[in-house]
């Protein structure tokens, strides 16, 4: 007797087989996989960050509000919006860091978009080398150039501290707004970021299709019109993503703002998070909510772009504009110098300081006296108290500088590894999956992290993983997570955009031979992408060599470079603290010079370098 199936186990079947089919095709479980991991990993700090602003502190300001010493209370948020403090603890810094992400913004496009107008549409001398020299900011650690500030234009007089380079040797003394404060900090982080603007904005000049303006000239169109009409909105894209990446870097910028000066939301966050713990956690969700809104705002822009078709004109070569046979060298002159200051004059700069009896001090400059210069910060091989050195070995027999650089290679590598394998696969996965809702969810959640502020999601990592049921502060485990968390972005937008170029045909023919996908990928698909995937490698472990902000809430000094150096600028050993940035200043260049030869990827490729 025939047994008929029921319409329930009918429907089982159905989904049984669909789900093997899914989970038949590799991309699939990795995309399933993937999801997983992002959504954990970005989901569950966030909580524990919301979660920490209710929770009561012992020893802190909510316990002493409310009589108690654990639960969950309201008053973290009842203190920070309404006592007396509110103005000091929440409404200054959080101005103060608004000013200095739009300041921000506005410095990096102007600088970084004439300079990348220049180098693409002029026949501007030297663009080699200054395309090349004008990403060294962004390469360099982010707050090298706030030191170089402050030994430039530091007075006794108006700062309090040893004279700068222009008040030692030409009685020069800035003003105190010059000195400390919004404007230089707004400067120094637009003149750090400025290499994004320069390298989107770039792109876009390069890459413009020579129709539109040739349109415009044939109709006799004013230059200024055409700039205005077709040129600026053509490269508004690369403006949007250029505040999307400098806007949230920004806000969540911690050694800037804190060498020269200003209160934002991320000094007063370390200022506030011992005494006042949960009242720390909102303003670090306040951050947290600034990147996702520009992230939003630059979603929102997306459906709004206007395309542009010619009315007459043929295609042809985009004509650059003369500069005059005067112009174009005054011009590269001017940008040869402002370059040198930023890019090459840290690194004399750092050098000088580590040879000075009292870093800051350059009377040697003028004295012409080479007995004034000393190299006992370098040589010194035990431990003296006297002569400055508070009990510390020279920089060469430093076993402190020395265990934290090599705990920084170790961190940086791991980072680089997981954040690099995880990004390509994630690439990968949303490449094949390319219109599915589930790879446009894996893919915006990868990318998150990058658009929070460092020191919102240190933080929010700090919480959930400093309490007495899961510890790993003051560990390289708990470092290389937040690192491989933050740094995925890289490699999956690298990876990404590589895999969409790459034709399906390719995989689908191995497919048919029977190939495993394993050595589909090690000896197909990594082989045709292997620069886009060597960069999702390189960027996580060039940022991870000087990252500051995101690290120093999870460690202490020693543990590595960049909060090594914190450490000896608060015991006021400046020379050790100029040597390590020396150190790994030459550490990263070194590391991007053999990349670029062994590989011959650079951050300025394709534009003029």
């Amino acid at each position: 007797m025939n047994q008929t199936t029921t319409p329930g186990a009918a429907r089982s079947a159905i989904l049984w087989n669909r789900l093997r089919t899914f989970l038949s095709k590799p991309h699939n479980v990795i995309l399933l996989l993937m999801g997983i991991v992002v959504t954990i990993t970005t989901i569950a700090p966030i909580v524990a960050i919301v979660e920490d602003t209710f929770k009561i502190h012992p020893g802190t300001i909510d316990a002493h509000l409310t009589g108690q010493t654990a639960g969950y209370t309201l008053v973290n948020y009842i203190d920070l919006f309404t006592s007396t403090l509110a103005k000091t603890n929440l409404w200054t810094p959080l101005l103060n860091t608004i000013y200095l992400a739009v300041g921000t913004c506005l410095v990096s496009i102007l600088f970084g978009g004439v300079f990348a107008f220049l180098v693409t549409r002029t026949n501007l001398a030297w663009r080699k080398y200054l395309s090349s020299i004008f990403i060294f900011p962004y390469i360099m650690p982010q707050w090298t150039l706030a030191v170089v500030w402050q030994n430039l234009f530091n007075s006794n007089a108006v700062t309090g501290t040893s004279n700068g380079l222009l008040a030692a040797t030409a009685g020069i003394q800035m003003p105190l707004w010059w000195c400390k404060g919004l404007f230089p900090s707004l400067v120094v982080l637009g003149l750090h970021y400025a290499p994004f603007a320069y390298i989107l904005i770039g792109g876009i000049f390069r890459n413009m299709d020579a129709n539109l303006e040739e349109a415009a000239t044939i109709l006799d169109t004013p230059k200024w019109k055409t700039m205005c009409k077709i040129t600026l909105p053509m490269v508004k894209p690369a403006i949007l993503s250029t505040i999307l990446l400098v806007f949230g870097s920004s806000m969540g910028s911690y050694p800037v703002p804190h060498y020269l000066g200003l209160t934002t939301l991320s000094t007063k966050y370390v200022s506030m998070n011992s005494k006042y713990t949960g009242e720390a956690s909102i303003l670090a969700i306040i951050m947290m909510i600034f990147g996702v809104a520009i992230m939003l705002l630059n979603q929102m822009s997306l459906h709004s772009r206007k395309n542009y078709t010619t009315v007459t004109g043929k295609s042809g070569q985009i004509s650059k504009i003369n500069l005059g046979r005067a112009g174009k060298y005054i011009i590269a002159l001017v940008l040869v110098v402002v370059t040198f200051f930023t890019s090459i004059f840290p690194i004399v700069s750092f050098a000088f300081e580590t040879f000075l009896p009292n870093p800051g001090d350059y009377s040697f400059l003028y004295t012409g006296d080479p007995d004034n210069l000393t190299t006992k910060w370098w040589v010194t091989d035990e431990n003296i108290t006297e002569n400055g050195m508070y009990g510390q070995k020279g920089i060469l027999h430093n076993d402190t500088i020395w265990s934290a650089f090599k705990g920084t290679l170790l961190v940086s590598v791991a980072c680089a590894l997981l954040a690099g394998t995880i990004g390509t696969l994630i690439g990968y996965a949303v490449s094949k999956n390319r219109r599915s809702k589930a790879a446009s969810y894996v893919n915006s959640m990868a990318f998150l992290p990058y658009l929070m502020p460092s020191i919102a999601v240190g933080a929010a990592f700090f919480v959930l993983f400093s309490n007495e049921h899961v510890n790993l502060f003051n560990t390289y485990t708990l470092l290389i997570i937040v690192g491989t968390i933050k740094y995925i972005p890289f490699a999956s937008r690298s990876s990404l955009n590589s895999m969409l170029q790459l034709s399906g045909e390719i995989e689908e023919a191995a497919i048919i031979q029977d190939v495993p996908w394993v050595k589909r990928m090690t000896r197909i698909i990594i082989p045709i992408q292997k620069s886009s995937i060597i960069s999702g490698y390189m960027l996580p472990f060039m940022t991870c060599l000087r990252e500051l902000s995101l690290f120093m809430l999870l460690c202490t000094q020693g543990f590595i470079l960049s909060t090594t150096l914190d450490y000896f600028d608060e015991m006021g050993l400046y020379a050790f603290s100029s040597g390590i940035n020396l150190i790994l200043i030459i550490t990263i260049l070194v590391f991007n010079t053999v990349v670029n030869k062994v590989t011959g990827a650079s951050l300025d490729e394709g534009i003029g370098g």
